[in-house]
């Protein structure tokens, strides 16, 4: 790999260890949602394992793929963490850190909480998945959960905050150079800072910690979705009137994560209320959420593959084939990371999709023809994103 980048290092690099780290939750979804845990709220070692000792054979085959698979993306997660978390220290000592905080980009150091916030999730998919056992004490791991979650939500602010404050004071920012929705990244972060918190909220059976991590979830919550709004409308303002920064093109996509991160807030949500105020599950509820969170993502989803498809993006920033066929002057971006995590995102809520809303209502058979007919662009998705990753990587990351 690269190293001692220095002044052409960009926090956008961490993008590469978040792509990584969302691809091993993704893999673990296979186990979420396709093996049975009636015990627990998600798929544990000590459940994965009592579904194979009766399973067959191509079961315990796929199973395998999904584990190997799942552990390469956290190997190279944390890799990736490593390399970024020290080129990015050599980087503020440059003169282009200096640079950057003082301009719109500065929001770009967003995505180092994000990706922190992510291996937190990392760590706990990959205890849950290898540590036999590890269920029965899990409510005295919730509370480091919480602080963990706690510490990277504070994090996230002090940058927010640090930003924030001196457009309002100064006003610097140049809505002229805010033709894409590379803004985004903060509502990005903070809804990954709610999803965080609603995950004891969800699963703990402590009557403190449920309403304690529910509150912050909520808080993150409605920070995301306030400053998805106000994002979306300074965005698409600057690109109706200007055009799309082509560099940025990618970031048209960002939404789909935010809306997987907050559609999933909501349902974690949910769940701990219904332990709080013994309610019960609404299938209609489910349906409508699900379905109206997974129209936006398809509907923004083809509005960002038709931009970059008309813009020439994914030949020049993905393989590196520039419009006039020059592959060695074709531009570099660490941007384009940005294309992994609306892929991940994508394969991780439709499967929400198909078992909260299809599933469990009774409206889709498990393991059926439809099911996997549904399940197939789900799985095109996810193929098309790990592939995209690959070249993403040889391009940004490996001396050539």
């Amino acid at each position: 790999m690269k190293r001692n980048l220095g002044n052409s290092y960009n926090p956008l690099y961490f993008l590469a260890a978040l792509g990584n780290g969302g691809l091993t939750v993704a893999f673990f979804i296979f186990f979420m949602f396709m093996t049975p845990h009636p015990d627990t709220p998600i798929a544990t070692f000590d459940t994965v394992w009592r579904f194979l000792a009766t399973a067959p054979v191509y079961a315990m085959l796929l199973s395998a793929v999904a584990y190997g698979l799942m552990l390469y993306f956290a190997f190279h997660h944390l890799r990736l963490l490593a390399w970024n978390i020290r080129e990015y220290r050599l980087f503020k000592q440059t003169a282009s850190y200096n640079d950057l905080i003082k301009g719109n980009n500065e929001i770009t150091l967003m995505a180092v909480p994000l990706t922190l916030t992510m291996t937190i999730n990392v760590m706990f998919v990959l205890g849950a998945m290898l540590v036999p056992g590890l269920w029965t004490i899990v409510e005295y791991l919730f509370p480091f959960a919480f602080l963990a979650f706690l510490a990277t939500g504070i994090y996230s602010l002090s940058i927010f905050y640090r930003f924030y404050s001196k457009l309002l004071i100064k006003g610097h920012f140049k809505q002229s150079m805010n033709n894409s929705l590379s803004q985004m990244l903060s509502s990005f972060t903070f809804a990954m800072n709610a999803v965080g918190f609603a995950a004891p909220a969800a699963m703990s059976e402590n009557r403190f910690m449920v309403p304690l991590a529910a509150f912050f979830a909520i808080f993150f919550f409605a920070v995301a979705a306030m400053l998805a709004i106000k994002n979306l409308i300074l965005g698409f303002h600057a690109m109706m009137d200007q055009g799309i920064n082509r560099e940025g093109s990618a970031s048209i996509w960002i939404l789909i994560p935010i809306l997987t991160l907050l559609g999933i807030t909501i349902i974690r949500l949910n769940h701990s209320f219904h332990f709080l105020f013994n309610t019960h599950d609404n299938p209609t509820f489910q349906f409508v959420l699900c379905s109206s969170f997974i129209s936006l993502q398809f509907f923004f989803g083809l509005l960002g593959y038709i931009t970059m498809r008309q813009n020439s993006y994914f030949p020049e920033f993905i393989h590196g084939i520039s419009k006039n066929n020059d592959s060695e002057n074709a531009a570099k971006t660490p941007a384009s990371y940005a294309l992994i995590c609306p892929g991940v995102a994508f394969w991780v809520f439709g499967m929400f999709f198909l078992d909260k809303a299809l599933v469990l209502p009774g409206l889709l058979t498990l393991f059926s023809l439809p099911y996997f007919i549904l399940l197939l662009p789900l799985l095109l998705v996810l193929v098309q994103t790990i592939r995209v990753n690959g070249k993403l990587n040889k391009r940004l990351l490996y001396e050539v």
